[in-house]
């Protein structure tokens, strides 16, 4: 089992800056599974990855909350986010796309709806709130990109 590292997570910037380094990392094939409650910074996470990997900050990043998945042409690839809080299961997955997402990165809250379709190898970042900042569980990937993505605060 892969080790889990453990960030701390104060503020926005940080949680940010989580996500700018993740997507410095990332590579097409690549999957991001955010995991927490309502409120824990998934989208929070996955507009600051985007903007990032877009090389653009005011990129325009909606939710993708009601539409359920919203593409991005990056310079290093198609990259998909899913919010799969309204589905049931892996089965509403086919006609999103899921299959054809998969050559680009993906970055999926609610990843528990995936079922038997979860990547395997995905990077699973668990946001916990705890209080006024948040904690952050990361495991997956391979350790060095692991290890890279937390930087040197991380506790394994």
């Amino acid at each position: 089992m892969a080790d889990t590292l453990f960030l701390d997570l104060p503020d926005l910037a940080a949680t940010e800056a989580l996500a700018a380094r993740a997507a410095r990392l990332a590579r097409q094939g690549d999957a991001l599974l955010l995991e927490g409650p309502l409120g824990a910074g998934k989208s929070a996470f996955c507009r600051a990855f985007l903007r990032a990997a877009s090389g653009d900050p005011a990129l325009e990043v909606p939710s993708p909350s009601f539409t359920l998945v919203q593409g991005y042409d990056l310079p290093l690839g198609p990259a998909f986010h899913f919010d799969l809080y309204r589905l049931s299961g892996p089965d509403e997955l086919e006609e999103l796309g899921w299959e054809e997402a998969r050559d680009g990165i993906v970055l999926v809250e609610w990843p528990d709806r995936l079922g038997w379709l979860e990547p395997e190898g995905a990077l699973r970042l668990r946001l916990m709130p705890q209080g006024e900042l948040r904690r952050a569980a990361l495991s997956g990937w391979d350790e060095a990109r692991r290890r890279s993505l937390a930087g040197p605060s991380s506790r394994a």
